[in-house]
């Protein structure tokens, strides 16, 4: 049995993404960061919703964020310094917004929050630190939270790292969705959906997931007798 590989330490994830900024910065707001945002409000997000975002980078998704949240609170963490720096600057006009370096492997704040996003984070967050990672939000958010986790398909991932190894970071896992359902539902985090989509490629290359603490609806309306008509007549057709 092959041995598992060694991750990387904390200092050299660190280093990585100190210098991975220039890479961000040359790319911009792209069509991955404003993908991952459409999601966002596609589940509920409001102009007054408080949002925690975990691996924020320099801040792209956070400004595509922080434009529509006039009236919420966002916190941006990320385990780079040099990062944050960024992204302090590039969000400087927003009053509302607070960056801070933390690897998530411990944190608190004073906001309760509504919405988490991790925006192609968790492949790089080691798998053994998920548990722990779930037990973190389920303290700082609100009983009706939703999480929104975007991450590389696992099927194009395992491509890339056959195909085109040197795109890969310096920490890139392929995930598994029995092991992410078996680290987030100890801590209230149930699924509610999951759908993989393409981007870049002809083929799924992301996945997007939604977990929520509270899964009750209160009411089931039922469809018009016109709709439930149609929907049988389209059943029909081949």
């Amino acid at each position: 049995m092959a041995e598992k590989p060694e991750l990387a330490s904390k200092q050299e994830v660190e280093a990585f993404y100190n210098s991975f900024k220039e890479h961000q910065l040359d790319l911009g707001v792209n069509v991955r960061h404003r993908t991952i945002f459409k999601n966002l409000k596609k589940i509920g997000l409001k102009p007054g919703s408080n949002v925690l975002e975990i691996g924020c980078g320099i801040g792209t998704v956070s400004s595509l964020i922080l434009s529509y949240i006039t009236r919420g609170k966002f916190v941006g963490a990320d385990i780079s310094d040099e990062s944050i720096a960024v992204a302090k600057k590039i969000n400087a006009k927003h009053t509302n917004a607070e960056f801070i370096v933390n690897d998530m492997s411990a944190f608190s704040h004073k906001t309760v929050f509504d919405f988490v996003v991790l925006p192609d984070v968790m492949e790089h967050i080691p798998v053994e630190q998920h548990n722990n990672l779930f037990k973190v939000l389920s303290a700082v958010t609100s009983p009706n939270a939703v999480v929104l986790i975007n991450f590389p398909e696992p099927h194009y991932l395992n491509w890339v790292r056959k195909n085109n190894p040197e795109k890969l970071q310096i920490i890139d896992q392929s995930l598994s969705m029995q092991d992410l359902l078996n680290d987030c539902y100890p801590h209230g985090f149930k699924l509610f959906s999951m759908h993989s989509y393409t981007l870049h490629y002809t083929q799924p290359d992301y996945t997007s997931v939604v977990l929520k603490k509270n899964m009750d609806i209160e009411q089931f309306q039922l469809k018009s007798a016109v709709a439930r008509g149609l929907q049988n007549t389209r059943s029909k057709l081949y």
